[in-house]
């Protein structure tokens, strides 16, 4: 199966889920990356991750597919 299938193919519920948590975890550690106040460094660096973990989790978990 090609990835473009995998991609466009339904998504189990389980896995859905793991989408939606990873992508608001990747918006909330945009959001804290992007504010316009000056935070410490490791306050950053933990949004830095959580951004990465977040988008990875999320496309991940979009090419589940559900079983036949």
């Amino acid at each position: 199966m090609k990835i473009k299938q995998r991609i466009k193919s339904p998504t189990p519920p389980f896995f859905k889920k793991i989408r939606n948590i990873g992508l608001a975890i990747a918006a909330i550690g945009t959001t804290v990356l992007a504010a316009p106040v000056s935070l410490p460094a490791i306050v950053l660096k933990i949004a830095g991750y959580l951004a990465v973990a977040g988008s990875v989790a999320g496309g991940i978990s979009q090419t589940a597919v559900k079983g036949e």
